[in-house]
């Protein structure tokens, strides 16, 4: 299946500049060379451009941390932060958990405004070493458990690094005197909207799984140290999330790959009554993001954002369980054998109907989401074609209806 077509001209991105000023020509020509050694058209055209305008107290930021960058979103932030900006040094923490992989930020590993650190952000002695140590001015937070299925079996761990992290990580800044603190959330923290509005950002929250309560937990934290202690704090919720790079225990990513090793699509539906009907047979839904949009936000609510202010990032596009299954399937061509590929099997304890936010907020900012749901299918298809079997090990544990926390490979324990 080829490529999603594009056009890229890495000649129309922003001239690059230290603190306001360009960079001289010895400095752009190493970092051009960088690029487009070591950066493929693939990733460029999710890397985009950068942002021109900023807030008058970002002018002198030089040092950025990302937490959670070798997953999947952060890893799309990452790479975005080190070809756009190298006037920032990143700083990327991660503790490389079984979703994360240092493999994602192998593209920008010979750049010199970027370093990993392996570390847990849930260790308050480290966390504030590290920002005093490297002189921290923003930290992008996008850290955490994110998984509905695992946090209905393994909840302390959701709340040990979604909240307890989250804390530890607001008093480091709050004593290194952070310039921006972005705090990555959900769109699951709102609960299930079906008789209502799409949420706008003062919706009350009502999380309704372990993994929410803990996101808007966090969230409560978060907005605590702006209230208690002034701390410039700005909080994303996003729709759900898919592209490449993404662990296959999320439902696009999940199904991308059943379909690869010719499987199925176990779509997680309720058991058939005695009488054969199968109810709420794939009528939960969601809005999906392609990954680059998402950085692409997170990217302008960062020089653009309000201090304080909480940012939804959506989209209008909606689909059923059961009518993505279907998507992908044809997708591969594989129409002809639509019902082999579909299995019902058991719900999760709770499985929310359909989430929705209300994103003009970020829109009167200058963003929307560039890329079509199937330019984003197939990309993602493509990739992990070529990459599914080596990126994180064995996954066959992640594909099955109900699985269990996989522990992380002995090589995605090493750092590049």
């Amino acid at each position: 299946m080829p490529p999603p077509p594009h056009n890229i001209d890495s000649t129309n991105m922003a001239k690059p500049s230290i603190n306001g000023r360009h960079l001289n020509s010895v400095e752009e020509d190493a970092h051009s060379k960088l690029v487009s050694e070591h950066i493929a058209d693939f990733d460029l055209v999710d890397i985009g451009a950068k942002q021109e305008s900023t807030s008058d107290d970002l002018k002198d930021v030089r040092n950025i941390l990302v937490t959670g960058g070798a997953g999947f979103i952060g890893s799309f932030v990452v790479r975005k932060l080190v070809v756009l900006y190298p006037e920032y040094r990143i700083y990327v923490v991660d503790k490389l958990d079984y979703c994360g992989s240092t493999r994602s930020l192998k593209a920008v590993s010979n750049f010199p405004n970027y370093e990993f650190i392996k570390g847990d952000i849930t260790s308050p002695d480290f966390m504030a070493y590290l920002l005093k140590e490297k002189k921290i001015d923003v930290i992008f937070h996008l850290a955490a458990q994110t998984h509905v299925d695992n946090s209905f079996g393994d909840s302390f761990e959701f709340t040990k690094n979604n909240v307890m992290g989250t804390h530890v990580l607001l008093e480091a800044a709050k004593a290194n005197g952070i310039k921006r603190f972005i705090h990555v959330s959900t769109d699951e923290v709102y609960g299930e909207v079906v008789s209502r509005p799409d949420c706008p950002e003062d919706t009350i929250l009502a999380p309704s799984n372990p993994y929410s309560a803990t996101k808007a937990a966090a969230e409560c934290l978060v907005k605590a140290y702006y209230k208690s202690f002034g701390l410039p704090i700005l909080i994303t919720r996003s729709n759900n999330v898919f592209g490449p790079y993404q662990y296959p225990e999320k439902i696009c990513s999940k199904f991308i790959c059943s379909l690869l090793r010719d499987g199925k699509c176990e779509l997680l539906m309720d058991v058939p009554t005695m009488t054969s009907f199968v109810h709420g047979s794939g009528s939960n839904s969601r809005k999906y993001l392609y990954a680059g949009d998402v950085a692409d936000a997170l990217d302008i609510i960062f020089h653009q954002g309000v201090i304080g202010e909480s940012y939804n990032i959506g989209s209008a596009f909606e689909i059923s369980n059961l009518d993505l299954a279907r998507r992908l399937i044809r997708l591969f061509g594989l129409e002809d054998k639509m019902e082999h590929h579909i299995e019902f099997v058991q719900d999760r304890a709770f499985n929310d109907q359909r989430y929705a936010v209300d994103c003009s907020k970020l829109e009167r900012l200058g963003w929307r989401p560039k890329t079509p749901f199937d330019v984003g299918l197939v990309k993602s298809i493509n990739w992990y074609r070529e990459h599914a079997d080596e990126w994180w090990g064995d996954i066959s544990c992640a594909l099955v209806p109900h699985p269990l926390k996989a522990m992380p490979t002995f090589e995605n324990s090493q750092t590049l």
